[in-house]
């Protein structure tokens, strides 16, 4: 499969649109509007995963995993499975190029039509709910949702459907097979991805490794990759700023060794900004930006909601369930587990539409089956209820537990375990804060809301059916205070139609003001963020039609049509990933610079210290592919980062597709190497600068090899080159504390392996060293 992000040394300064996320609400963004012919980057905090890099075994799983509490200001904390933890309520989502896609359980459903109508909508919506339904056509056409296929092609019917079946009937509530965002047949896609049959694997949550799974990843970011937009991962956008009629989007690049340095963010400017970061993400970002003097509505933060999400098991049932996840024991044979959630019984069909509710069976990814076997019997002795009584059936239920015990999770108790996802109607009052710097979820009690009580009722009447033991939410408990989790966060931007209603309007866009319908021009909200209210099933497919609706409706206002037809590529799923190992690193370097000095470095050096110009950088340098970076005679690399020079601009500037070479050798001065490099400033302000440094290596007899590779030289001109008029001259140092920082930062990228990244980045030091001696060595 096709790799679709970029690496940061090709980021561009502008672009017509920047979206912030590449969940259902990012990725659509991306698509809809690179296919009205904008110019698109998408960033994307978390990292890109291609099939069969999501982990697949328990260490493997706890390193992508993120929990965040506390006031911890770590820029660089990043993982695909993110906790947050609230007061009141926890949420679980995803965190990659996807989104929470790659690791949501797929069920595309439609919201109960009585919920589209409520009071919380807009009334553009509420009064034209039929532009919503089209918005969800759209989205289904592309996410391709079907049903499991029962007896069809090779797939069985799964123990646990049939268990959901029998729960359905003793219930007398109705049952059905649901939409899910997964693929049933070996094919290439409608965007141009080969894709694989599910295998049935049941590791839905954890990531698909199979490729089947249809994530945003395998549809709408692939085709906004083929209409042209360019996608960036490891971004993490704090804040947005307006600059005259544009946006400034300030970010830090995660993990490339800024954070050494105490280095300030970057920035790129657009003419339209997209924050779809989720309800967290984007809600986070507008308090951030907040904080930086944008005008916002006093509703931020406020009406977020957990969905009414619920989860619990029917332990050590009477009949085998088989809904454990295989990890790394998956063949490319159809396993009997299944796809992560496969069925329903609906019950949104009652008369009071708040306490309707979707009840769906679940499975347990591989990759944490290991530890459910003593964590569910701990739970069931600590908080289960059992559903049914006899001697016969007591010892029965502990000859399985000691099965699981001894033999593991594919045996006894844990094989007779169905695992319950309940969504409902809470009454959506969390609130989200920034306080000292983080994001904080206050819901205190939520969990104590007389619906959760009728749903906990729900799920033992489910399990009762099969003769198992009810176990609720392990944290929903007195001595909890009954706390939640969820994976269905909603709200923090929700929609109004003005300001002291709501964050944005009824197509995202965020108003300007505490009252008022007064809109920032070009800034818009795309995600379940602007959802007002639960929607009391999975929202995935909700969040999607409303992006559709709302890039419908803004690329109309901009007069810029685009056709909703699949054409994929010439080449389809053609492999962009690098094809060598590369090495990047992270310097700092200070000194000073002198305004109007157009002659001599040393004098700028002198000039800027008297008048204390300072001038500073933090750049990373990346070399894509080592055997290319050693055998090319300019030895090239990238760079990019950030440059602080007061004379030329009150804020730090940002430095991009910029250029390094490496011991360049010069044919009329043999005894000379260089080391050079470029860069392209762009200042808050507006102004453009390019920057043109040099390192000299030469041997002058003296044991100078330290000064010379430490000590750069440095030209600033005004615009985009060299033939714009020079500005001044200076010269900058790194100190011995910095470069001490700096050796920390040094690492492979895109290695194949562990050996083959110490691979190259031994050639990148025998390639310096060796470069270093036979310039000093010489007698």
């Amino acid at each position: 499969m096709k790799k679709l992000s970029k690496p940061l040394s090709e980021l561009k300064s502008d672009y017509d649109v920047i979206v912030v996320g590449s969940g259902y609400g990012g990725s659509i963004a991306a698509s809809r509007m690179s296919r009205a012919g904008l110019e698109v980057c998408l960033l994307e905090k978390g990292k890109e995963f291609l099939p069969g890099e999501f982990p697949n075994t328990l260490l493997q799983s706890s390193r992508e995993m993120n929990f965040i509490r506390g006031k911890s200001e770590n820029l660089d904390r990043n993982g695909l499975y993110e906790f947050t933890m609230g007061n009141g309520i926890n949420v679980f989502k995803g965190c990659g190029l996807g989104g929470t896609s790659l690791v949501n359980a797929n069920v595309s459903i439609k919201p109960d039509p009585r919920v589209m109508v409520q009071d919380e909508w807009p009334t553009a919506i509420r009064e034209n709910v039929e532009s919503f339904h089209e918005g969800m056509d759209r989205a289904w056409e592309m996410l391709k949702p079907t049903p499991y296929p029962e007896n069809k092609n090779g797939y069985p019917v799964l123990k646990k459907t049939e268990a959901m079946r029998k729960s359905a009937a003793f219930m007398s509530e109705p049952f059905r097979l649901l939409d899910i965002n997964v693929n049933f047949e070996d094919k290439q896609n409608h965007v141009g991805i080969k894709q694989p049959k599910c295998t049935n694997c049941g590791d839905c949550v954890t990531g698909c490794n199979v490729g089947a799974k249809n994530t945003t990843a395998m549809n709408y970011l692939p085709d906004a990759f083929n209409h042209g937009a360019a996608i960036f991962t490891e971004i993490n956008v704090r804040y947005v700023k307006k600059a005259g009629n544009r946006w400034q989007v300030f970010f830090h690049p995660v993990a490339i060794g800024r954070e050494h340095f105490n280095a300030p963010l970057m920035f790129v400017t657009a003419d339209r900004v997209v924050l779809s970061g989720g309800s967290l993400g984007s809600t986070e970002i507008l308090f951030r930006s907040a904080q930086q003097g944008l005008s916002l509505s006093g509703q931020l933060g406020k009406r977020f909601t957990g969905n009414g999400d619920v989860l619990g098991f029917g332990y050590n049932n009477d009949i085998p369930i088989k809904g454990i996840g295989l990890g790394k024991k998956g063949t490319d044979a159809v396993a009997d587990v299944g796809p992560c959630i496969t069925s329903v019984i609906d019950m949104r069909g009652r008369e009071d539409m708040e306490s309707g509710m979707t009840l769906e069976e679940g499975t347990v990814p591989g990759p944490i089956r290991t530890i459910m076997p003593k964590m569910l019997i701990t739970f069931s002795r600590l908080m289960g209820k059992d559903t049914d009584r006899g001697f016969v059936d007591f010892w029965k239920e502990k000859w399985r537990e000691l099965k699981s015990l001894i033999l593991g999770p594919f045996f006894g108790a844990v094989k007779h375990t169905q695992i319950y996802l309940v969504m409902t109607h809470d009454d959506g009052n969390g609130e989200m804060t920034l306080d000292d710097g983080k994001l904080a979820i206050n819901w205190k009690g939520v969990g104590k809301q007389e619906i959760f009580r009728k749903v906990n009722g729900e799920i033992y009447s489910a399990t009762k059916a099969n003769g198992g033991t009810k176990i609720p939410n392990p944290t929903w408990n007195k001595r909890m205070n009954y706390d939640l989790v969820t994976v269905h966060p909603l709200g923090g931007c929700n929609m109004g139609d003005e300001a002291s209603k709501g964050v944005v309007d009824h197509k995202g866009q965020v108003f300007s003001g505490k009252e008022g319908v007064a809109l920032h021009q070009g800034l818009y909200v795309m995600d379940g963020a602007i959802i007002p209210r639960p929607v009391g099933t999975n929202p995935l497919l909700t969040i999607s039609g409303l992006a559709e609706r709302s890039c419908k409706l803004i690329l109309e206002e901009l007069g810029k049509p685009f056709s909703y037809a699949f054409n994929p590529p010439a080449e389809p799923d053609r492999n962009t990933a690098p094809t060598g190992t590369g090495v990047q690193f992270t310097e700092t370097m200070r000194g000073f610079f002198g305004m109007g000095e157009l002659e001599d470095y040393e004098r700028g050096f002198e000039q800027g210290k008297k008048h204390k110009s300072a001038f500073e950088f933090t750049l990373t340098i990346q070399t894509e592919d080592m055997d290319h970076f050693t055998n090319d005679p300019s030895h090239p690399g990238s760079l990019f980062g950030t440059m602080l020079a007061p004379a030329l601009s009150a804020s730090p500037m940002t430095a991009l597709g910029g250029g390094f070479n490496l011991f360049i050798e010069n044919p009329e001065a043999p005894d000379r190497k260089k080391m050079k490099y470029t860069a392209i400033l762009k200042s808050e302000e507006g102004d453009t600068f390019y920057f043109e440094g040099f390192k000299d290596i030469f041997n002058d007899r003296v044991v100078d090899v330290w000064k010379d590779t430490t000590t750069l030289f440095i030209d600033v001109y005004k615009g985009t080159n060299r033939t714009g008029a020079l500005v001044g001259k200076g010269k900058l140092v790194i100190r011995i504390a910095d470069f001490i920082q700096q050796l920390r930062t040094v690492k492979a990228i895109h290695a194949s392996s562990k050996q083959e990244g110490i691979r190259a980045v031994a050639t990148f030091g025998k390639f310096f060293a060796g470069n270093v001696f036979e310039t000093y060595a010489r007698l």
